[in-house]
């Protein structure tokens, strides 16, 4: 017997499979076509929130606490995005069809008022960016759906960076320590914002070093030590004191080496010996550094720092700061901030005995009065530098490992 089905029940077999293939191609392409402009969708949101966190990131790097912060981190920002590409043409250009636009930076004192973009201040009490950038790409296959009128959909990409809580562990500041003047203080540690000091190498007996023109209270300093043994790369003490002074303690895979950590102690650098104030003469290492800081204010190497082993290349990697002038508002500084130093605060400066770090602090070098820059060859080691406060970020740090509620941050990328 012929178990076959009969002529006419193949025939709607067949009929039914084709129906469903003509439902289901369409779908699966459908599908497929979501699929595809949901991806490029994605990638664009993903270039367009890279650029938006490198510029926040930027942005946030040069508030510094000043009345020219602002305009600084605008530029930062802009410059930033500009080397971030979307449809083939920088951020922020167009080739007549995709368009992309960034925001001016919006900055703010607090991270509440950043994350939803409220109450915008000025540089000095900026603390907070908020950037936002949006763009247009053409969608390839749901461009073709009847209800669709336009090829191109908008994305948009929000970042917010800022200065972080105050650190517990600096990386990268200036090893130079000062001594708290009240340790009940939080805040300042007793020293007072717009204050120009006159920094003196700790020196033992009498006459104590007299005061700096142009300053008004006297602070005493010590050299921290940071000598690398191990250096590879200008391994002598001299240029090591320069480095350090000129832009912070050089990079290091010891954290030891590289860092400065709250409640740690530290010892005087052993060559930065404290001696007689009569003798009138600082340790080497001493002027050493004092190069180091003038290098913030100009290139060109003094006589006194002619015996710093490879000074003439390393007075090239340094940059001056941008603005030289003296200020008795540390807001009216309009410089990049290479004229502020971070150094740890301590229970007390000492030539012998240990140093517990207390926290950190920044202060602004000052020129020297009818100068543009400073006096490496003082025999006391002097200089003046306005306290600032806790006002720049630091390049590194951690947050961990202590109880502060005042200090310099980092910048930490937010959203």
């Amino acid at each position: 017997m012929d178990t076959r089905f009969p002529t006419s029940k193949r025939s709607e077999r067949g009929a039914t499979a084709v129906q469903l293939l003509v439902i289901l191609v369409p779908v699966a392409m459908a599908l497929i076509g979501f699929a595809v402009d949901l991806g490029i969708i994605y990638s664009i949101k993903g270039e367009l929130k890279s650029a938006a966190s490198a510029a926040a990131i930027a942005a946030a790097q040069r508030l510094i606490g000043t009345d020219a912060s602002a305009g600084a981190a605008t530029a930062a920002a802009q410059a930033t995005t500009n080397n971030y590409y979307f449809g083939g043409f920088p951020i922020g250009q167009t080739n007549g069809t995709l368009i992309s636009t960034v925001s001016d930076p919006g900055l703010f004192a607090t991270l509440a008022d950043a994350m939803a973009s409220a109450n915008q201040t000025g540089g000095a009490q900026a603390r907070h960016v908020r950037i936002n950038i949006t763009g247009q790409t053409k969608l390839l296959f749901w461009s073709f759906m009847p209800l669709l009128t336009d090829r191109n959909i908008g994305v948009a990409a929000t970042a917010v960076a800022g200065i972080s809580a105050p650190l517990c562990m600096a990386c990268g500041i200036e090893p130079m320590a000062v001594a708290a003047i009240d340790s009940s203080d939080a805040t300042d540690f007793g020293l007072i914002p717009g204050t120009k000091y006159s920094f003196a190498y700790l020196c033992t007996g009498t006459p104590q070093p007299p005061l700096l023109p142009g300053a008004s209270q006297a602070m005493n300093y010590v050299l921290l030590n940071r000598l690398d043994p191990n250096a590879v790369v200008f391994p002598d003490e001299s240029s090591q004191a320069f480095r350090d002074a000129a832009g912070g303690v050089p990079g290091n895979t010891d954290s030891g080496q590289a860092c400065f950590r709250v409640n740690n102690t530290e010892t005087i650098w052993l060559n930065a010996a404290v001696n007689q104030c009569n003798t009138n003469q600082v340790a080497a290492v001493v002027t050493n550094a004092l190069c180091g800081l003038d290098a913030r204010f100009e290139s060109t190497p003094t006589a006194a720092c002619s015996g710093i082993a490879g000074i003439d290349d390393l007075a090239t990697i340094y940059p001056p700061d941008t603005d030289l002038n003296d200020y008795d508002a540390f807001t009216d500084y309009a410089g990049d901030g290479r004229r502020i130093v971070t150094i740890p605060i301590v229970d007390t400066v000492s030539g012998g005995a240990p140093m517990t770090v207390l926290g950190f602090r920044q202060f602004l070098l000052i020129p020297a009065q009818g100068s543009t820059a400073l006096n490496p060859a003082d025999s006391f080691g002097r200089f003046v530098a306005m306290y600032a406060g806790s006002v720049a970020p630091v390049k590194q740090g951690r947050l961990d490992g202590c109880q502060i509620s005042a200090g310099p941050g980092k910048v930490v990328i937010h959203q």
